[in-house]
């Protein structure tokens, strides 16, 4: 077989490759429009949009090495899918995050906080005082603190910590337990007075929830949303099987099975407390903002019904692809704060204090 010949099959090869990588990548596309609650398996496919966009960014400079001509294929595929190019890549100026606040401005701080024990959990390290996130959170000078994950008890009475600054929060108590008094959940806190709040407790779940406050800033009174949805629930047995699957081990299949079961479950019950966070939002009779933990990409159902023609204040503001969960993935932005068109963004911060396995969302808005 001659060297042409050779060249020739790798050439078409290569092509059959570029369309296989085009095909998927307009496939994950339609991820936004078809509801996980039905269309579970589209959601994985959804997570695969960054390395698919790589990918296809690979074949325009192979092709223009090889054969320019064929690099219209990846070109014109990204082309299409702009849409969720456009969410998954913040492309603006990088500037300094000013920590002295604007008085004209609301500072608005949203952190997953990890149940408050820090990234450590073995037994021979010292766990967090749990004094540390409320004052890591309270340097901050937020005006209004959105957290996940929060909980208190009899024994560690966590809502101490934030009310001489905080006196005013509304609490989902999304768990409880009579032992010592124990409750988890969302929460609320603010320097502004709130005069209404309220709580839907999302179907089929006792652990998450959509609560809103109705704060009296001193322009207006503004609605605060926030809320924590569904999660894999991956324990540290499921990171395991994801390194195993990473490894190729012969263990890797079982482990596989039992982590689509994780995910089915999960993009399910998304899809639906998408709908019902998205009603929500169009009902409130106040300039609206929505912070949490989505656990859900850009590239997904959950995040492009919520969002609708909202902001969303890290493509706003920032520059790169914004992960906000340390684990799994370097391309994770599951956490969001997305203020409704009433309000506009002035600046935006991710932090990484190195106290929760989510980074902490620093927002200053105005209203219009």
């Amino acid at each position: 077989m001659g060297g042409r010949k050779v060249k020739e099959i790798f050439k078409r090869l290569f092509i059959i490759i570029n369309c296989l990588f085009a095909g998927l990548f307009l496939i994950a596309c339609l991820v936004p429009y078809l509801n996980p609650s039905v269309w579970w398996f589209m959601g994985l496919l959804g997570l695969s949009v960054p390395y698919l966009a790589l990918t296809l960014v690979f074949f325009i400079f192979f092709w223009w090495v090889v054969k320019p001509v064929w690099s219209i294929i990846p070109i014109i595929t990204l082309l299409i899918g702009w849409k969720q190019l456009s969410v998954l890549f913040a492309t603006n100026k990088y500037e300094t995050f000013t920590e002295k606040k604007d008085s004209t401005h609301i500072r608005i701080v949203d952190w997953n906080i990890r149940s408050l024990v820090g990234l450590s959990d073995k037994a021979d390290k010292k766990r967090l005082d749990r004094a540390t996130i409320p004052e890591t959170i309270i340097a901050q000078n937020p005006d209004i603190i959105c957290l996940q994950e929060f909980n208190s008890s009899a024994a560690q009475n966590n809502f101490i910590r934030f009310q001489e600054k905080y006196p005013y929060y509304y609490f989902s108590k999304d768990f409880e337990r009579e032992k010592q008094d124990y409750q988890a959940g969302s929460v609320i806190f603010s320097k502004f007075p709130i005069v209404d709040s309220g709580k839907v407790q999302f179907p089929g779940t006792s652990s998450e929830s959509l609560i809103y406050a109705d704060i009296e800033t001193p322009r207006k009174i503004i609605r605060v949303f926030t809320t924590h949805m569904q999660s894999f629930k991956f324990k540290q047995e499921d990171y395991e099987r994801i390194e195993k699957i990473k490894n190729t081990e012969e263990k890797a299949l079982p482990a596989s099975k039992s982590i689509i079961e994780k995910m089915k479950l999960a993009y399910t019950k998304k899809g639906e407390q998408a709908n019902i966070v998205r009603d929500a939002l169009d009902k409130s009779p106040y300039p609206a903002v929505i912070c949490g933990d989505f656990n859900d990409v850009p590239n997904s159902y959950t995040y492009f019904h919520i969002r609708n023609n909202w902001q969303d204040v890290f493509l706003a503001t920032s520059l790169g692809i914004g992960r906000t969960y340390l684990a799994v993935a370097p391309t994770l932005r599951i956490d969001y704060i997305l203020p409704d068109n009433n309000f506009y963004i002035q600046q935006f911060d991710l932090v990484d204090e190195n106290l929760s396995d989510h980074l902490m969302l620093v927002a200053d808005i105005g209203i219009r």
